[in-house]
């Protein structure tokens, strides 16, 4: 059993997470059912896909109607397809990223998983695991997804066997420890299931007694929100410095806030911090959001922070506490998706953007690419095709205060621009 399976509700908590299949493992219909059984189908909406449905001969209600429109999109050639959908329980709020499956969309994949804390990775049970399935689980592993649910779906056209469920199980786990998608602080939970009929996804069902495993949305009920199941070290890069010049408040003459948004960690006033890269230390004074003084502020909190010395920082610097501070460095090694369509040139200067701050940069070296459906690495030949994957070391001209994107999923990724167009060209993840 899987360790989510044990974990306690965290209430009012928002989730995260994305669902990607091939076309036809029933992704939509999914996602149609969760919304229809956890009764969030506004009624008007409801109601159109009654008669859609009606009108195409069929008994029941289409529920992969619901993301119809998304595909005809894609059938228009139209490229922004990952569709966010939103809904909640009496328990938490949740935000789907419906990615797509196809190799050509990779980049708008590593795009949905980014931000996921859950993966939903679906396989057809007459199929089994399948490339596209392969491809999805490298992809989640990539960008550092903690909690993998597998959904064996269809399981009603195998006659809801066991025996099927327990051979794809089997070939998974295979997989996933090929890729080391199972390692520390990570989870794969399986779940056979019928979004057609609906069995195993919020109701239990009567099809498959021999499962006692939790529901898919037992499953997301109880899944740890983010930030939230170890301890990570205080990253706060300055948005903005707060001075208010023109004010009659003699309070506000000497006001110097740092503003910006707590990405990690927590602080507290009194707590020792340093500046970086200048290295200057000092201790907090005051923490504020808006005219509300706090005591202790936490992650994904945009706060105001005020320190008892006056020391030089500015918009891209970072605030860390004392004792775990990181080393700027002038040079990172990342795994880059390329985004673009046009390709990488290490002749060409780039422009990186992490966190709030930004350094001109060089590509030192290409040292491999990765084919996303074997997971098989090969030589990058001195350039980076649109969707391509690859280990790429970069020069910068100024220094960046970086973790492992296994460490830290926000100061561990970083984008790359293109300085003479200012469009996005690649997504990285900085490694070890």
């Amino acid at each position: 059993m899987s360790k989510i399976e044990n974990l306690p509700v965290h209430n009012d908590s928002l989730l995260r997470f994305m669902t990607c299949g091939s076309v036809d493992d029933g992704k939509s219909t999914l996602i149609g059912r969760l919304l229809f059984d956890t009764k969030t189908i506004l009624a008007d909406t409801l109601t159109q896909m009654e008669r859609t449905s009606n009108k195409r001969g069929l008994d029941v209600v289409d529920l992969s109607l619901l993301t119809d429109g998304l595909q005809a999109e894609r059938e228009q050639g139209i490229t922004i397809d990952v569709a966010y959908r939103y809904f909640s329980t009496g328990t938490r709020k949740y935000i789907i990223a419906d990615a797509p499956g196809h190799e050509q969309y990779t980049r708008n994949m590593v795009t949905a998983a980014s931000t996921a804390n859950l993966a939903i990775i679906l396989i057809d049970a007459r199929k089994g695991v399948l490339t596209q399935t392969r491809r999805h689980s490298y992809l989640a592993q990539l960008v550092g997804i903690p909690h993998i649910v597998v959904a064996i779906n269809k399981m009603d056209l195998v006659d809801y066997s066991q025996a099927e469920y327990e051979r794809i199980r089997a070939s998974y786990l295979e997989f996933a420890e090929q890729i080391g998608l199972q390692r520390a602080g990570h989870d794969i939970t399986f779940v056979p299931m019928s979004a057609l009929n609906g069995d195993m996804l919020v109701d239990r069902g009567t099809s498959m007694p021999w499962y006692q495993g939790p529901t898919m949305l037992e499953l997301l009920e109880s899944a740890p929100a983010a930030h939230s199941e170890q301890h990570e070290s205080f990253r706060f890069p300055v948005q903005f410095v707060c001075r208010p010049h023109a004010s009659d408040n003699p309070e506000l003459h000497d006001f110097r806030g740092f503003m910006g948004r707590i990405e990690s960690g927590d602080i507290t006033v009194g707590d020792e911090v340093t500046a970086l890269p200048s290295g200057l230390s000092s201790k907090v004074k005051s923490i504020q959001i808006g005219e509300e003084k706090l005591q202790r502020a936490i992650t994904e909190q945009s706060v105001t922070i005020l320190l008892e010395d006056e020391i030089d920082i500015s918009r891209g610097d970072m605030i860390v506490k004392k004792s775990d501070a990181p080393e700027p460095v002038k040079q990172i090694n990342a795994m880059v998706c390329w985004l673009s369509e046009t390709a990488l040139s290490p002749a060409r200067t780039y422009i990186i953007r992490h966190t709030t701050r930004e350094s001109k940069a060089k590509v030192g070296e290409i040292a491999y690419k990765i084919d996303v459906n074997t997971t098989e690495k090969l030589s990058a030949e001195g350039s980076l095709s649109m969707n391509d994957i690859a280990s790429i070391s970069f020069k910068l001209a100024q220094p960046l205060m970086v973790d492992a994107y296994t460490t830290n999923r926000a100061t561990g990724a970083f984008i790359i621009i293109d300085e003479s167009t200012n469009n996005t060209v690649g997504a990285g993840m900085i490694q070890a």
